[in-house]
Protein backbone atom coordinates (compact mmCIF):
# COMPACT_ATOMS: atom_id res chain seq x y z
CA UNK A 1 0.00 0.00 0.00
CA UNK A 2 1.32 3.42 -0.95
CA UNK A 3 1.52 6.09 1.73
CA UNK A 4 1.62 9.87 1.44
CA UNK A 5 2.81 12.17 4.24
CA UNK A 6 -0.07 14.21 5.65
CA UNK A 7 -2.73 11.58 4.88
CA UNK A 8 -4.03 8.87 7.23
CA UNK A 9 -6.01 5.63 6.99
CA UNK A 10 -5.34 5.00 3.32
CA UNK A 11 -8.07 2.60 2.17
CA UNK A 12 -7.75 1.20 -1.35
CA UNK A 13 -11.11 1.46 -3.09
CA UNK A 14 -10.16 0.83 -6.72
CA UNK A 15 -7.34 -0.74 -8.72
CA UNK A 16 -7.15 -0.08 -12.45
CA UNK A 17 -4.69 -1.19 -15.08
CA UNK A 18 -2.18 1.53 -14.17
CA UNK A 19 -3.77 3.46 -11.31
CA UNK A 20 -4.78 2.98 -7.68
CA UNK A 21 -7.45 4.96 -5.86
CA UNK A 22 -7.43 5.42 -2.07
CA UNK A 23 -9.78 7.04 0.41
CA UNK A 24 -7.79 8.90 3.08
CA UNK A 25 -8.06 11.53 5.82
CA UNK A 26 -6.13 14.75 5.28
CA UNK A 27 -4.34 15.50 8.55
CA UNK A 28 -4.42 19.30 8.46
CA UNK A 29 -8.23 19.55 8.36
CA UNK A 30 -9.40 15.95 9.01
CA UNK A 31 -11.22 16.00 5.67
CA UNK A 32 -11.95 12.80 3.78
CA UNK A 33 -10.36 12.91 0.31
CA UNK A 34 -9.64 10.61 -2.60
CA UNK A 35 -6.06 9.98 -3.74
CA UNK A 36 -5.47 8.77 -7.29
CA UNK A 37 -1.94 7.49 -7.85
CA UNK A 38 0.03 5.27 -10.21
CA UNK A 39 0.22 1.57 -9.51
CA UNK A 40 3.80 0.89 -10.62
CA UNK A 41 6.55 1.28 -8.05
CA UNK A 42 8.62 3.08 -10.67
CA UNK A 43 6.08 4.56 -13.10
CA UNK A 44 7.13 5.51 -16.62
CA UNK A 45 7.54 9.12 -17.68
CA UNK A 46 4.52 8.93 -20.07
CA UNK A 47 2.30 7.61 -17.24
CA UNK A 48 3.48 10.38 -14.90
CA UNK A 49 2.86 13.00 -17.57
CA UNK A 50 -0.61 11.58 -18.22
CA UNK A 51 -1.50 11.90 -14.52
CA UNK A 52 -0.15 15.45 -14.45
CA UNK A 53 -2.16 16.30 -17.56
CA UNK A 54 -5.30 14.88 -15.94
CA UNK A 55 -4.67 17.09 -12.92
CA UNK A 56 -4.10 20.20 -15.05
CA UNK A 57 -7.30 19.67 -17.01
CA UNK A 58 -9.44 18.84 -13.96
CA UNK A 59 -8.04 21.57 -11.71
CA UNK A 60 -8.92 24.41 -14.09
CA UNK A 61 -12.57 23.35 -14.36
CA UNK A 62 -15.19 24.84 -12.07
CA UNK A 63 -18.11 22.62 -13.00
CA UNK A 64 -20.59 21.22 -10.43
CA UNK A 65 -20.92 17.94 -12.30
CA UNK A 66 -17.28 16.86 -12.16
CA UNK A 67 -15.22 15.63 -9.23
CA UNK A 68 -13.40 18.62 -7.71
CA UNK A 69 -9.60 18.43 -7.67
CA UNK A 70 -7.74 19.94 -4.69
CA UNK A 71 -4.12 19.48 -5.70
CA UNK A 72 -1.24 17.32 -6.88
CA UNK A 73 0.95 15.62 -4.26
CA UNK A 74 4.52 14.62 -5.16
CA UNK A 75 6.59 12.73 -2.61
CA UNK A 76 9.79 10.89 -3.55
CA UNK A 77 8.72 8.41 -6.26
CA UNK A 78 4.99 8.79 -5.57
CA UNK A 79 2.59 11.19 -7.26
CA UNK A 80 -1.14 11.53 -6.58
CA UNK A 81 -4.11 13.69 -7.50
CA UNK A 82 -6.07 14.82 -4.43
CA UNK A 83 -9.82 14.88 -5.13
CA UNK A 84 -13.02 15.48 -3.24
CA UNK A 85 -14.63 12.49 -1.56
CA UNK A 86 -18.06 12.57 -3.15
CA UNK A 87 -19.24 9.43 -1.33
CA UNK A 88 -20.17 8.14 -4.74
CA UNK A 89 -20.05 4.73 -6.33
CA UNK A 90 -19.57 3.99 -10.03
CA UNK A 91 -22.80 4.16 -11.97
CA UNK A 92 -21.91 0.68 -13.25
CA UNK A 93 -22.22 -0.70 -9.71
CA UNK A 94 -25.36 1.31 -9.01
CA UNK A 95 -27.17 -0.22 -11.98
CA UNK A 96 -25.62 -3.70 -11.94
CA UNK A 97 -28.86 -5.29 -10.77
CA UNK A 98 -30.44 -4.41 -14.12
CA UNK A 99 -32.33 -1.50 -15.64
CA UNK A 100 -33.38 1.43 -13.44
CA UNK A 101 -36.78 3.18 -13.19
CA UNK A 102 -37.52 5.64 -16.00
CA UNK A 103 -37.88 8.70 -13.77
CA UNK A 104 -34.56 7.97 -12.11
CA UNK A 105 -32.94 7.40 -15.50
CA UNK A 106 -34.19 10.74 -16.82
CA UNK A 107 -32.97 12.65 -13.76
CA UNK A 108 -29.52 11.08 -14.09
CA UNK A 109 -29.44 11.63 -17.86
CA UNK A 110 -30.34 15.32 -17.52
CA UNK A 111 -27.54 15.89 -15.01
CA UNK A 112 -25.02 14.16 -17.26
CA UNK A 113 -26.15 16.13 -20.30
CA UNK A 114 -25.65 19.41 -18.45
CA UNK A 115 -22.20 18.37 -17.23
CA UNK A 116 -21.15 17.27 -20.71
CA UNK A 117 -22.38 20.60 -22.09
CA UNK A 118 -20.29 22.45 -19.50
CA UNK A 119 -17.23 20.41 -20.44
CA UNK A 120 -17.68 21.03 -24.15
CA UNK A 121 -18.16 24.75 -23.59
CA UNK A 122 -14.78 24.65 -21.83
CA UNK A 123 -13.37 23.03 -24.99
CA UNK A 124 -12.78 19.66 -23.30
CA UNK A 125 -13.38 16.31 -24.99
CA UNK A 126 -13.54 13.64 -22.29
CA UNK A 127 -12.98 10.63 -24.60
CA UNK A 128 -13.89 8.01 -21.99
CA UNK A 129 -17.50 8.54 -20.93
CA UNK A 130 -18.78 5.29 -19.44
CA UNK A 131 -20.53 4.11 -16.23
CA UNK A 132 -17.19 3.38 -14.55
CA UNK A 133 -16.19 7.05 -14.86
CA UNK A 134 -19.55 8.38 -13.66
CA UNK A 135 -20.06 8.42 -9.89
CA UNK A 136 -23.45 8.59 -8.21
CA UNK A 137 -24.25 9.40 -4.60
CA UNK A 138 -26.80 6.72 -3.72
CA UNK A 139 -28.50 9.01 -1.17
CA UNK A 140 -28.79 12.28 -3.10
CA UNK A 141 -28.77 10.73 -6.60
CA UNK A 142 -26.31 13.43 -7.69
CA UNK A 143 -23.94 12.27 -10.42
CA UNK A 144 -20.45 13.48 -11.26
CA UNK A 145 -17.99 12.67 -14.04
CA UNK A 146 -14.44 11.70 -13.15
CA UNK A 147 -11.21 10.41 -14.77
CA UNK A 148 -9.84 12.94 -17.26
CA UNK A 149 -6.77 10.84 -18.05
CA UNK A 150 -7.68 10.71 -21.74
CA UNK A 151 -9.30 14.13 -22.06
CA UNK A 152 -8.16 16.66 -24.64
CA UNK A 153 -8.27 20.45 -24.55
CA UNK A 154 -9.17 20.54 -28.22
CA UNK A 155 -12.30 21.31 -30.18
CA UNK A 156 -11.35 18.79 -32.86
CA UNK A 157 -8.70 16.10 -32.64
CA UNK A 158 -6.58 14.67 -35.39
CA UNK A 159 -7.29 11.22 -36.77
CA UNK A 160 -6.98 8.54 -34.10
CA UNK A 161 -4.03 6.20 -34.64
CA UNK A 162 -5.21 2.67 -35.30
CA UNK A 163 -2.74 0.98 -32.95
CA UNK A 164 -3.15 3.52 -30.13
CA UNK A 165 -6.73 3.08 -28.97
CA UNK A 166 -7.74 5.48 -26.22
CA UNK A 167 -10.94 4.84 -24.35
CA UNK A 168 -13.05 1.88 -23.28
CA UNK A 169 -13.87 -0.27 -26.35
CA UNK A 170 -17.44 -1.09 -25.29
CA UNK A 171 -18.35 2.63 -25.20
CA UNK A 172 -16.10 3.96 -27.98
CA UNK A 173 -17.43 6.00 -30.91
CA UNK A 174 -16.70 4.81 -34.48
CA UNK A 175 -14.40 7.77 -35.11
CA UNK A 176 -12.48 7.11 -31.88
CA UNK A 177 -11.52 3.62 -33.09
CA UNK A 178 -9.24 5.15 -35.73
CA UNK A 179 -10.70 2.75 -38.32
CA UNK A 180 -12.67 5.32 -40.27
CA UNK A 181 -11.68 8.48 -42.06
CA UNK A 182 -13.20 10.89 -39.54
CA UNK A 183 -11.88 13.43 -37.07
CA UNK A 184 -12.82 13.13 -33.41
CA UNK A 185 -14.79 15.98 -31.82
CA UNK A 186 -17.31 16.63 -29.02
CA UNK A 187 -19.90 14.39 -30.61
CA UNK A 188 -17.76 11.36 -29.77
CA UNK A 189 -18.63 11.95 -26.09
CA UNK A 190 -22.32 12.01 -27.01
CA UNK A 191 -22.00 8.60 -28.66
CA UNK A 192 -20.35 7.18 -25.52
CA UNK A 193 -23.09 8.74 -23.40
CA UNK A 194 -25.66 7.07 -25.66
CA UNK A 195 -24.09 3.66 -25.09
CA UNK A 196 -24.18 4.38 -21.34
CA UNK A 197 -27.87 5.34 -21.54
CA UNK A 198 -28.61 2.16 -23.51
CA UNK A 199 -27.02 0.03 -20.80
CA UNK A 200 -28.87 1.86 -18.02
CA UNK A 201 -32.23 1.33 -19.72
CA UNK A 202 -31.84 -2.23 -20.97
CA UNK A 203 -29.52 -3.66 -18.35
CA UNK A 204 -26.78 -4.67 -20.78
CA UNK A 205 -24.60 -3.19 -23.51
CA UNK A 206 -25.80 -3.01 -27.13
CA UNK A 207 -22.75 -5.02 -28.23
CA UNK A 208 -21.93 -7.76 -25.74
CA UNK A 209 -18.85 -9.36 -27.26
CA UNK A 210 -15.66 -9.20 -25.18
CA UNK A 211 -13.34 -9.22 -28.20
CA UNK A 212 -11.99 -5.65 -28.69
CA UNK A 213 -11.71 -6.03 -32.48
CA UNK A 214 -15.22 -7.44 -32.69
CA UNK A 215 -16.46 -4.49 -30.60
CA UNK A 216 -14.80 -2.04 -32.99
CA UNK A 217 -16.43 -3.83 -35.91
CA UNK A 218 -19.84 -3.54 -34.19
CA UNK A 219 -19.43 0.17 -33.44
CA UNK A 220 -18.55 0.87 -37.07
CA UNK A 221 -21.04 -1.28 -38.95
CA UNK A 222 -23.66 -2.93 -36.71
CA UNK A 223 -26.92 -1.31 -35.64
CA UNK A 224 -28.20 -2.77 -32.36
CA UNK A 225 -31.90 -3.32 -31.62
CA UNK A 226 -33.49 -0.28 -30.03
CA UNK A 227 -34.15 -0.29 -26.27
CA UNK A 228 -37.91 -0.35 -26.87
CA UNK A 229 -37.52 -3.48 -29.01
CA UNK A 230 -35.83 -5.24 -26.12
CA UNK A 231 -38.15 -3.89 -23.44
CA UNK A 232 -41.65 -2.80 -24.40
CA UNK A 233 -41.95 -0.81 -21.15
CA UNK A 234 -39.38 1.70 -22.41
CA UNK A 235 -41.09 4.69 -23.98
CA UNK A 236 -40.55 4.97 -27.74
CA UNK A 237 -39.32 8.57 -27.52
CA UNK A 238 -36.65 7.63 -24.96
CA UNK A 239 -35.57 4.79 -27.20
CA UNK A 240 -35.38 7.14 -30.20
CA UNK A 241 -33.21 9.58 -28.22
CA UNK A 242 -30.74 6.83 -27.37
CA UNK A 243 -30.63 5.57 -30.96
CA UNK A 244 -30.02 9.11 -32.19
CA UNK A 245 -27.07 9.40 -29.80
CA UNK A 246 -25.44 6.21 -31.09
CA UNK A 247 -25.72 6.98 -34.80
CA UNK A 248 -22.60 5.89 -36.67
CA UNK A 249 -22.34 9.19 -38.51
CA UNK A 250 -21.62 12.09 -36.15
CA UNK A 251 -23.72 14.44 -38.32
CA UNK A 252 -26.81 12.33 -37.55
CA UNK A 253 -26.37 12.42 -33.77
CA UNK A 254 -27.29 15.17 -31.37
CA UNK A 255 -24.91 18.01 -32.13
CA UNK A 256 -24.90 19.44 -28.60
CA UNK A 257 -25.42 18.13 -25.09
CA UNK A 258 -27.82 21.03 -24.44
CA UNK A 259 -30.02 19.91 -27.32
CA UNK A 260 -30.09 16.46 -25.75
CA UNK A 261 -30.86 17.90 -22.32
CA UNK A 262 -33.81 19.85 -23.72
CA UNK A 263 -35.41 16.69 -25.11
CA UNK A 264 -34.79 14.77 -21.89
CA UNK A 265 -36.41 17.54 -19.84
CA UNK A 266 -39.43 17.43 -22.13
CA UNK A 267 -39.66 13.67 -21.54
CA UNK A 268 -39.42 14.06 -17.76
CA UNK A 269 -42.05 16.80 -17.75
CA UNK A 270 -44.52 14.68 -19.72
CA UNK A 271 -43.85 11.50 -17.78
CA UNK A 272 -44.21 13.25 -14.41
CA UNK A 273 -47.49 14.94 -15.33
CA UNK A 274 -49.12 12.34 -17.60
CA UNK A 275 -47.44 9.04 -16.81
CA UNK A 276 -46.48 8.65 -20.46
CA UNK A 277 -44.41 10.43 -23.09
CA UNK A 278 -46.10 11.46 -26.31
CA UNK A 279 -44.07 11.61 -29.47
CA UNK A 280 -42.44 14.94 -30.36
CA UNK A 281 -39.78 16.06 -32.87
CA UNK A 282 -36.31 15.45 -31.48
CA UNK A 283 -33.54 18.00 -31.59
CA UNK A 284 -35.64 21.12 -32.17
CA UNK A 285 -33.35 23.09 -29.82
CA UNK A 286 -30.19 21.26 -30.86
CA UNK A 287 -28.35 24.22 -32.36
CA UNK A 288 -24.56 24.10 -32.49
CA UNK A 289 -22.88 27.47 -32.03
CA UNK A 290 -19.75 26.10 -33.72
CA UNK A 291 -19.36 25.83 -37.46
CA UNK A 292 -18.50 22.20 -38.22
CA UNK A 293 -17.82 21.21 -41.80
CA UNK A 294 -19.35 17.77 -42.54
CA UNK A 295 -16.59 15.19 -42.75
CA UNK A 296 -17.43 13.66 -46.10
CA UNK A 297 -15.95 13.75 -49.56
CA UNK A 298 -17.73 15.66 -52.28
CA UNK A 299 -17.51 14.89 -55.99
CA UNK A 300 -15.62 11.62 -55.54
CA UNK A 301 -18.49 9.13 -55.49
CA UNK A 302 -17.50 7.52 -58.82
CA UNK A 303 -13.89 6.96 -57.74
CA UNK A 304 -14.94 5.55 -54.37
CA UNK A 305 -17.51 3.27 -56.03
CA UNK A 306 -14.82 1.86 -58.35
CA UNK A 307 -12.50 1.16 -55.43
CA UNK A 308 -15.24 -0.50 -53.39
CA UNK A 309 -16.24 -2.64 -56.38
CA UNK A 310 -12.63 -3.75 -56.73
CA UNK A 311 -12.54 -4.59 -53.03
CA UNK A 312 -15.74 -6.64 -53.33
CA UNK A 313 -14.24 -8.62 -56.20
CA UNK A 314 -11.02 -9.14 -54.25
CA UNK A 315 -13.09 -10.34 -51.27
CA UNK A 316 -14.33 -13.16 -53.49
CA UNK A 317 -10.84 -14.42 -54.23
CA UNK A 318 -9.67 -12.25 -57.11
CA UNK A 319 -6.48 -10.20 -56.97
CA UNK A 320 -6.65 -6.67 -58.34
CA UNK A 321 -4.31 -3.71 -58.62
CA UNK A 322 -5.64 -0.17 -58.79
CA UNK A 323 -3.40 2.90 -58.87
CA UNK A 324 -4.56 6.38 -57.90
CA UNK A 325 -2.65 9.32 -59.34
CA UNK A 326 -3.00 13.07 -59.11
CA UNK A 327 -1.32 16.28 -58.07
CA UNK A 328 -0.19 16.75 -54.48
CA UNK A 329 -3.09 17.84 -52.24
CA UNK A 330 -5.83 16.81 -54.66
CA UNK A 331 -7.24 14.25 -52.20
CA UNK A 332 -5.73 10.87 -53.09
CA UNK A 333 -5.25 9.87 -49.44
CA UNK A 334 -8.79 10.95 -48.52
CA UNK A 335 -10.23 8.70 -51.22
CA UNK A 336 -8.14 5.76 -50.02
CA UNK A 337 -9.21 6.34 -46.42
CA UNK A 338 -12.86 6.09 -47.45
CA UNK A 339 -12.22 2.49 -48.48
CA UNK A 340 -10.74 1.72 -45.06
CA UNK A 341 -14.13 1.68 -43.33
CA UNK A 342 -15.56 -0.87 -45.77
CA UNK A 343 -12.58 -3.21 -45.55
CA UNK A 344 -12.67 -3.19 -41.76
CA UNK A 345 -16.45 -3.72 -41.60
CA UNK A 346 -15.91 -6.90 -43.64
CA UNK A 347 -13.03 -7.93 -41.37
CA UNK A 348 -10.46 -7.41 -44.10
CA UNK A 349 -6.95 -6.02 -43.80
CA UNK A 350 -6.21 -2.54 -45.05
CA UNK A 351 -2.76 -1.22 -45.84
CA UNK A 352 -1.48 1.52 -48.07
CA UNK A 353 1.71 2.83 -49.61
CA UNK A 354 2.55 6.02 -51.42
CA UNK A 355 5.13 6.85 -54.08
CA UNK A 356 7.01 9.78 -52.58
CA UNK A 357 8.71 12.35 -54.78
CA UNK A 358 11.84 12.31 -52.60
CA UNK A 359 12.04 8.50 -52.57
CA UNK A 360 12.30 7.90 -56.30
CA UNK A 361 15.68 6.23 -55.84
CA UNK A 362 14.14 3.36 -53.83
CA UNK A 363 12.58 0.66 -56.06
CA UNK A 364 9.05 -0.45 -55.20
CA UNK A 365 8.93 2.12 -52.39
CA UNK A 366 5.12 2.30 -52.13
CA UNK A 367 4.66 -1.49 -52.28
CA UNK A 368 7.36 -2.07 -49.67
CA UNK A 369 5.78 0.61 -47.47
CA UNK A 370 2.36 -1.06 -47.76
CA UNK A 371 3.74 -4.50 -46.86
CA UNK A 372 5.67 -3.10 -43.89
CA UNK A 373 2.45 -1.55 -42.52
CA UNK A 374 0.58 -4.81 -43.09
CA UNK A 375 3.21 -6.80 -41.21
CA UNK A 376 3.16 -4.31 -38.33
CA UNK A 377 -0.60 -4.92 -38.01
CA UNK A 378 -0.15 -8.69 -38.15
CA UNK A 379 2.38 -8.48 -35.32
CA UNK A 380 -0.29 -6.97 -33.04
CA UNK A 381 -2.48 -10.09 -33.38
CA UNK A 382 -2.56 -13.17 -31.17
CA UNK A 383 -0.13 -16.06 -31.65
CA UNK A 384 -2.69 -18.18 -33.52
CA UNK A 385 -3.23 -15.52 -36.18
CA UNK A 386 0.50 -14.77 -36.46
CA UNK A 387 1.14 -18.50 -37.02
CA UNK A 388 -1.50 -18.51 -39.75
CA UNK A 389 0.33 -15.74 -41.58
CA UNK A 390 3.71 -17.35 -40.91
CA UNK A 391 2.62 -20.56 -42.62
CA UNK A 392 1.05 -18.65 -45.47
CA UNK A 393 4.17 -16.58 -46.13
CA UNK A 394 6.47 -19.60 -45.91
CA UNK A 395 4.32 -21.58 -48.33
CA UNK A 396 4.84 -18.86 -50.94
CA UNK A 397 8.45 -17.95 -50.20
CA UNK A 398 9.93 -21.39 -49.66
CA UNK A 399 13.69 -21.03 -49.14
CA UNK A 400 13.73 -17.45 -50.43
CA UNK A 401 12.50 -15.71 -47.27
CA UNK A 402 15.78 -13.88 -46.66
CA UNK A 403 15.47 -12.14 -50.03
CA UNK A 404 12.34 -10.36 -48.83
CA UNK A 405 13.61 -9.87 -45.27
CA UNK A 406 16.50 -7.82 -46.68
CA UNK A 407 13.90 -5.39 -48.06
CA UNK A 408 11.13 -5.77 -45.46
CA UNK A 409 12.81 -6.52 -42.08
CA UNK A 410 9.46 -6.89 -40.25
CA UNK A 411 8.88 -10.16 -42.10
CA UNK A 412 11.55 -11.89 -39.99
CA UNK A 413 9.49 -11.18 -36.85
CA UNK A 414 6.65 -13.19 -38.40
CA UNK A 415 8.42 -16.10 -40.14
CA UNK A 416 11.60 -16.23 -38.06
CA UNK A 417 15.25 -16.21 -39.19
CA UNK A 418 15.81 -17.64 -42.66
CA UNK A 419 18.75 -19.36 -44.30
CA UNK A 420 21.06 -17.07 -46.29
CA UNK A 421 20.69 -17.18 -50.08
CA UNK A 422 23.43 -17.84 -52.57
CA UNK A 423 25.46 -14.91 -53.84
CA UNK A 424 24.90 -14.49 -57.58
CA UNK A 425 25.58 -11.92 -60.29
CA UNK A 426 23.72 -8.56 -59.93
CA UNK A 427 21.54 -9.12 -63.00
CA UNK A 428 20.54 -12.59 -61.83
CA UNK A 429 19.98 -11.29 -58.29
CA UNK A 430 17.63 -8.63 -59.66
CA UNK A 431 15.66 -11.21 -61.64
CA UNK A 432 15.49 -13.49 -58.59
CA UNK A 433 14.23 -10.66 -56.39
CA UNK A 434 11.58 -9.66 -58.94
CA UNK A 435 10.35 -13.24 -59.18
CA UNK A 436 10.10 -13.70 -55.40
CA UNK A 437 8.72 -10.24 -54.71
Amino acid sequence: MKKFPGYLNNEKIYAGGKTLVYRAIRENDQKSVILKTLQAEYPSIPDINRLKCEYQISYQLNIPGIIQVYGLEIHEKNIAIVQEDFNGIPLKNFSKTGSIPLTEFLEIAIQLSQTLSDLHQNKIIHKDINPFNILINSKTRQVKITDFSMASCLQTESYQQVNLLEGTPAYMSPEQTGRINRLLDYRSDLYSLGITFYELLVGHLPFQTLDPLELIHCHISQRPPSPSQLNSKIQTVISDIVMKLIEKNAENRYQTALGLKSDLEQCLKQYTSKGEILSFPLGTLDHNSQFLIPQKLYGRSDEIAKLLSAFDRASNGRAELMLISGYSGIGKTSIINEVYKSTFSKKGYFTQGKFEQLQKNIPYFAIVQAFRKLLQKILTKNSEEINYWKNRFLSFLGNNGQIIIDTIPELELVIGPQAPVLEIEPTEAKNRFNQVF
